[in-house]
């Protein structure tokens, strides 16, 4: 929707309310909802401001300290929520909506660098600088519940309800008991501008998937936030409940977000050498430095404690650094000829924040290219099993102890971003080690 679409549809009466949000640290929308003649008579053109502590919060909402950007020190003012217009779209379940995307913006006009559009946005404003542009795509994976966000809070999420009995991977039957929900999500989200391929049971009991159109990199991540708001909003209109959460059950597989990229050149693909029918020297460039510098990223793949416990043998996500054309059992899986030829980064969970994902795969893309790499040869076999290659992280910790130590990673994104994210990460850490948890009461409440 167009600004000029908006004022009309504001004075038909069609549309009541803005809503504004960006996206935070951890891929979350927050912000406030406006009076749509309120919008368009003010906010459009000037903006609205919010606390900067949204930047420095716990996902319990708990202000942090430690951080440069927003701090008590500073007396935690504001910074401008300045609306990228051409996010403006309508939301179709909520009736009378539409939802624009803000950039938080600083008193003297620059993107707040440690908000996560801002650090796409210097990636691709580098990756412009080379003459180069970049397609991408994102696939989430969920699992659909049969309870409600409030029962299963209620419930302490113990007694969970996935809605199928059994794994419906590709599966038709069971999918069209959820079809009603699922399709308001493919419908609702085509209508909201978030264009659907197809949706599809996954794997595990009650897990499904949705794969995008392709896109830039910051449209296909504004995208990707929207859905994951929708998908929950949607779900409980159907009295139901989702999660994106990473590694939900032991017995379960994890979701997964899978990340394609390809670089272009005015239309033209820059991965595929139609003449070797083979994948270019930039490709090999390109994912050399991915195959390099993606360990010392991975806490912008992985953020959260329970990311790493979906790093798991026989799981469907990689537990090893390897690349293989079409096999599963590795980081990296190439797929695609001619234009589609892209690289599919399995690494990220459906807990990544997707600015942050897509602009480590472009800083370690790119550095490859700088620096000559090559990937070397593609990987034969179970990637599982071989102990000669580098194993991923296996903590949160541990990663951001390698991102804080990236030299990449500080010239790439600079040394306030790193910082930022690493502090993050630590104090989530904190967080957990002082948690007790029911696995804890389980084995030692009578035992011990």
């Amino acid at each position: 929707m167009t600004l000029p679409q908006l004022k009309a549809a504001v004075k038909a009466g069609t549309i009541d309310t803005v809503v504004v949000g960006f996206p935070d640290p951890f891929g979350r929308l927050v912000g406030k909802r406006f009076r749509a003649d309120y919008f368009v008579s003010s906010v459009a053109t000037h903006g609205t401001h919010g606390c900067n502590y949204l930047l420095t919060v716990n996902l319990e909402m708990d202000p942090l300290d430690g951080f440069a950007v927003a701090n008590w020190d500073a007396g935690f003012g504001d910074f401008e929520m300045r609306p990228d217009l051409g996010t403006m779209r309508i939301v179709p379940w909520q009736p009378g909506a539409v939802l624009v995307l803000c950039d938080f913006v600083r008193d003297d006009g620059s993107y707040v660098a440690e908000a996560p559009r801002s650090v796409l946005r210097r990636q691709l404003a580098l990756l412009a600088e080379d003459g180069l542009s970049c397609q991408c795509a994102s696939e989430l994976e969920f699992y659909l519940f049969n309870q409600t966000y409030h029962s299963a809070h209620v419930d302490g999420y113990r007694s969970l309800q996935p809605s199928s009995d059994y794994r419906i991977d590709y599966h038709l039957m069971q999918p069209s008991r959820d079809e009603a929900l699922m399709r308001a999500i493919r419908n609702g989200m085509t209508e909201a501008r978030v264009p659907v391929e197809s949706s599809k049971g996954e794997w595990s009991r009650g897990q499904h998937e949705i794969n995008f159109a392709h896109a830039e990199p910051l449209p296909m991540c504004d995208l990707h936030v929207v859905f994951k708001q929708g998908v929950k909003e949607l779900a409980e209109q159907h009295g139901k409940a989702v999660t994106f959460m990473a590694k939900y059950a032991p017995t379960e597989a994890g979701n997964s977000c899978h990340l394609h990229v390809s670089l272009w050149q005015g239309g033209r693909p820059l991965f595929w050498d139609a003449k070797a029918g083979a994948g270019s020297k930039l490709f090999r460039q390109f994912l050399g430095g991915l195959m390099k510098y993606c360990p010392e990223f991975c806490l912008c793949f992985a953020p959260t404690i329970n990311s790493y416990k979906r790093y798991q043998p026989g799981s469907w996500a990689p537990t090893r650094m390897a690349w293989s054309t079409d096999n599963r059992t590795c980081g990296f899986r190439i797929v695609g000829r001619g234009k589609s030829f892209r690289i599919e980064n399995r690494m990220p969970g459906a807990d990544a924040n997707p600015y942050l994902a897509f602009a480590a795969m472009l800083a370690a893309g790119r550095a490859g290219v700088r620096e000559g790499l090559d990937c070397g040869e593609a990987y034969r076999g179970n990637a599982y099993v071989d102990t000669s290659l580098a194993r991923l992280p296996s903590s949160l910790a541990t990663a951001a102890d390698l991102l804080d130590r990236s030299a990449l990673a500080r010239t790439a994104l600079g040394d306030g971003v790193v910082d930022f994210y690493v502090r993050h990460a630590r104090l989530e850490c904190d967080a957990f080690g002082n948690a007790v948890t029911d696995w804890e009461k389980r084995r030692y409440f009578e035992q011990i």
